[in-house]
């Protein structure tokens, strides 16, 4: 079994198109349908189903999908290892964030990059559903999320810092001078809010499920900065933690009584997979702004 092989099968499972997955890995597809049947004979089973020209995953493909990536992830941790040797004068560093965590990511990409300038960094924004998924598949190499994943023996999870709920409004509204606002205040303005899937639109939708309330979401959008320029407009409100508007000139976060839940900012990773010193360093930094 060789790491090719695994590679080639992973593609081809996530995409179930031999062509386009021999396309994007830069071979013909009569290689690639080589080496897997070649795969296949060694385990001594399908890993896929073939369909005239359609590709469908056994059950055993499926099962054995998670193990290739691990194996493949092993591998890359062995070649890192020995990188690691030489320093920090090389790679690249993939990093997952949720919009509300820009304020701290912003700085901390400043001061890694004045330390370390030869390392390359690629900065993914989604849901933390979506970056957690990424984690997963090794895709990154840590998240920034206000998810807090527990009970889960595969994940690291590193606090950053707690924030509370606040209703966003635009500076000039008269609710921007309101010391405090209640969720039943709440509901006599129209919202726009985050779209399920956002750990901050859950935490939502639990704190008014839990008082019985049910608030007037008129827009639901799954880009933050947008659902903010929808805010600066005047015509809506929002709820988000205070963090994420931290640095907007022209919004402002009031208060939310009786709301005594906290989100919770953190670092999530792999457990079991090797840590670059690149991350390590990235840490540090981030660790040292969330004191």
């Amino acid at each position: 079994m060789e790491l090719r092989q695994l590679r080639y099968f992973i593609k081809a499972k996530e995409l179930l198109n031999f062509t386009e997955a021999a396309n994007q890995l830069f071979i013909s597809q009569s290689t690639l349908s080589q080496q897997i049947k070649q795969l296949e004979d060694e385990l001594g089973t399908p890993l896929f189903n073939r369909v005239g020209k359609h590709v469908y995953i056994t059950e055993a493909g499926s099962l054995f999908y998670d193990y290739a990536l691990q194996a493949l992830s092993k591998a890359n941790d062995g070649l890192q290892l020995l990188k690691d040797i030489n320093g920090l004068h090389a790679g690249r560093l993939s990093i997952g964030t949720t919009y509300g965590l820009r304020h701290i990511l912003t700085p901390a990409i400043l001061k890694f990059h004045k330390a370390y300038p030869q390392i390359n960094l690629e900065v993914v924004f989604g849901t933390s559903q979506e970056l957690t998924h990424r984690l997963e598949k090794f895709e990154l190499d840590f998240v920034l999320t206000f998810e807090e994943v527990t009970h889960r023996p595969d994940i690291k999870h590193q606090p950053l810092f707690d924030s509370e709920l606040g209703f966003i409004v635009e500076k000039r509204s008269p609710l921007a001078k309101l010391k405090t606002i209640s969720l039943k205040e709440i509901l006599d303005h129209e919202l726009a809010l985050p779209a399920k899937g956002y750990s901050t639109r859950r935490f939502v939708d639990e704190v008014f499920a839990k008082n019985k309330l049910t608030p007037r979401i008129s827009v639901e959008i799954n880009d933050i900065p947008t659902l903010l320029d929808l805010i600066e407009t005047g015509n809506w409100h929002t709820i988000l933690t205070h963090t994420t508007v931290q640095n907007a000139a022209r919004l402002v976060s009031v208060p939310i009584k009786a709301v005594k839940g906290m989100q919770h900012a953190a670092i999530i990773s792999m457990k079991e997979v090797y840590e670059k010193r690149a991350v390590k360093a990235f840490y540090d930094i981030l660790l040292k702004a969330g004191t």
